[in-house]
């Protein structure tokens, strides 16, 4: 360590150890006096009030006060100090303090009950046996004194603790961007920590005004102060009667499906609403105002986030060789991340475009310095070249992310939904299954499930590759599938295309009023693809319970009231129209399918008859014969040919209304 440091952090202890002593003997003068006072109380009570230098009445305070004034407030501080209740913040005092101040005051009565018994009783004779040097103290007040000390003792250091939390509490000086009035939804445990939280602030930011609950016993209780004003279904009048500016909503096992209905009761008020953690990031119930954070949407979404079994995933990857294609996609990225925690003994990044990559290579770099990664630029369109990367790094594990996925730039561009979702890959799994990977998982989707669009398609017919390759002879790879719904953040999704249009002032464009999906973050996304490739045997296409399916038009209204707008107001929702190869909902499953449980409650398996091998290589030899085809209606006809539940809705009348209302732009670019 250089000598700079060492003398930085020898300085620090120093006046670490300065401010400690500085604490302690400010607190034991304190307490001192406090001990003194408490004792001349006593012998006030005790005497009538006598006061001293008044004659007779008041001769206790020089033959007995202080004579015995030593003793008290002496081994009072080495109880006290004994019990640590010099080392406390006054500004945290909590009934854990009372209950220590209480005990210190009853071991002293005792202990002085005890030697003052025993010094008053012994027999004379029986000298070896008395207390020369405290004997005479005892003899000096009745027993009545320690009684009186007692309670006076309590109600001095309680009551000084308190007038300084009150001081602190109630006369902070006000924040410079003025003060926030808070209506906190809840009333338990969490609500009483952030209440207490706010009012140590050194700067008063929030004021809490009241709070909310569907319990009906809580209603009239006053928590610090602070009445519970309601229930839930009360939040929209009591904002507007007493003007709240913002909601905590402190209820850290609350579900997405409770937080929805808190947010919608909301709707049409201009608040800012902030969230406590999860249950599972709190600790004992314990709060603190750091931890409060804006409401996501991510909170509202899908539901309770699902644990994977962690244990199961690092036996499978540690030391291996694992590979990614789309490395730097929003699914890529994030499964490199939770790779990398797993400790592979190398990871290999495929992606075409090389700003991603670069992005994504160094990140996990300076994350995982002991993680040899490779970068490599690589479109899997390129059969020669996916073959190179495969045969120079040999992965053990092909996790293959990367795809075309908007649906409506495929429809319009259909080749290119078949060269990279089709051709690119059978390239990666040809390659897998030539260099002995042992394990492929590619990323399917919802969409892939009767489907109504060329991606959607071109996912199943990705499927129906990978499927009809496993167990076939001379390739020992275990392929396998994972479909999702929507994945919450991805570039290019909703989420964000919805946060870009609110911070323009809207409008929001919705396509239709029913328009409903499924949706997942995209941890668990990466999560789902680790345990599906640690688990199975090869064929089978797995899925997450993915919850209850979310109206895109609800999504809109929550994002414009999260964001402090009012819907319909201050924002507007303008419905644009299905767009080409849209559904208004996506299925999970086929029939025909097979439903199995897997070893995880969350995670499911769906086992379906692969398609004979001879008509799958048959229709790739002519979906090779299309790759640069611009005839959609070709297209569509060979794709038919190997998921005959394709039914695709009249592309070309609702591609001709779009060209026509869009007709500038379209005669542009005809131009071009």
């Amino acid at each position: 360590m250089p000598d700079s440091v060492r003398n930085d952090q020898n300085k620090l202890t120093w006046l670490e150890a300065f401010l400690l002593r500085r604490r302690l003997t400010i607190n034991i003068l304190l307490h001192s006096f406090l001990f003194a006072v408490a004792l001349l109380l006593a012998f006030l009570v005790r005497f009538d009030y006598g006061v001293p230098g008044l004659g007779k009445t008041a001769s206790w305070f020089s033959n007995q006060f202080l004579p015995s004034l030593p003793y008290f407030v002496l081994f009072k501080l080495v109880i006290f100090g004994r019990l640590r209740l010099f080392r406390g913040g006054w500004q945290y005092s909590s009934i854990r303090d009372v209950s220590n101040i209480l005990l210190a005051a009853w071991i002293f009565v005792l202990v002085s009950f005890t030697v003052s018994t025993l010094t008053v009783w012994v027999p004379e004779r029986m000298t070896y046996l008395s207390v020369p040097v405290i004997g005479p103290y005892f003899k000096l007040f009745p027993t009545s004194i320690l009684v009186l000390d007692f309670l006076a003792t309590v109600f001095l250091v309680c009551t000084a603790r308190l007038g300084f939390r009150i001081y602190r509490e109630e006369l902070r000086p006000v924040s410079s961007q003025g003060v926030q009035r808070v209506l906190i939804v809840g009333a338990g445990n969490a609500a009483e920590s952030i209440i207490r939280e706010i009012l140590r602030m050194r700067v008063e930011r929030y004021r809490v005004v009241g709070l909310v609950d569907d319990d009906p016993n809580k209603k009239g209780m006053i928590i610090h102060g602070v009445p519970v004003l309601g229930s839930t279904t009360d939040i929209r009048q009591i904002c507007e009667k007493l003007k709240i500016d913002e909601i905590i909503v402190a209820v850290p096992s609350a579900t997405q499906k409770q937080m929805r209905h808190i947010i919608e009761l909301c709707s049409g008020t201009k608040l800012k609403f902030q969230s406590l953690p999860g249950v599972g990031d709190l600790i004992d119930g314990r709060v603190t105002v750091s931890q409060i954070r804006p409401v996501d949407i991510n909170d509202l979404l899908g539901r309770a986030a699902v644990q994977l079994d962690s244990d199961i995933v690092a036996a499978f990857l540690k030391d291996r060789r694992v590979l990614v294609t789309g490395a730097g996609g929003s699914i890529g990225s994030e499964m490199c991340r939770q790779i990398c925690r797993f400790e592979p003994a190398l990871l290999v990044l495929v992606e075409q475009a090389e700003t991603p990559l670069f992005d994504i290579e160094n990140e996990l770099r300076a994350s995982f310095p002991d993680i040899p990664i490779v970068p490599c630029v690589c479109d899997i369109y390129d059969r020669d070249r996916v073959m190179k990367v495969w045969d120079n790094h040999r992965p053990d594990v092909v996790i293959h992310a990367a795809a075309h996925k908007h649906v409506p730039m495929m429809e319009r561009n259909p080749s290119e939904a078949v060269k990279n979702n089709i051709l690119g890959t059978r390239n990666v799994a040809d390659a897998s299954c030539k260099f002995a990977c042992s394990e492929f998982v590619t990323i399917s989707t919802d969409k892939a499930v009767n489907p109504s669009s060329i991606m959607g398609a071109c996912k199943r017919v990705g499927e129906i590759y990978t499927q009809s390759l496993n167990g076939r002879p001379g390739c020992r790879t275990q392929f396998k599938a994972v479909r999702f719904g929507n994945v919450l953040g991805s570039a290019g999704s909703v989420v964000p295309t919805f946060r870009r249009q609110i911070a323009m002032g809207g409008p929001i464009t919705v396509t239709h009023p029913e328009m409903t999906r499924y949706f997942m973050t995209i941890p668990e996304a990466a999560q789902l693809v680790l345990q599906a490739a640690a688990a199975g045997s090869g064929g089978q296409i797995f899925l997450l319970d993915m919850g209850e399916p979310v109206k895109i038009v609800d999504l809109a209204r929550q994002m414009i009231t999260l964001s402090g707008f009012r819907p319909g107001e201050d924002i507007d929702i303008v419905f644009s129209g299905v767009r080409p190869g849209e559904k208004l909902f996506e299925e999970l499953r086929t029939a025909g399918e097979d439903i199995e449980p897997t070893m995880h409650p969350k995670v499911l398996v769906w086992k379906c008859q692969p398609v004979n091998w001879d008509r799958v290589s048959a229709t790739f030899d002519e979906f090779v014969t299309l790759r640069n085809c611009d005839d959609r209606d070709r297209v569509i006809a060979a794709l038919r040919r190997l998921v005959p539940e394709f039914v695709p809705p009249d592309y070309a009348t609702q591609l001709a209304a779009e060209n026509a209302e869009n007709g500038m732009v379209v005669g542009q670019e005809a131009g071009n």
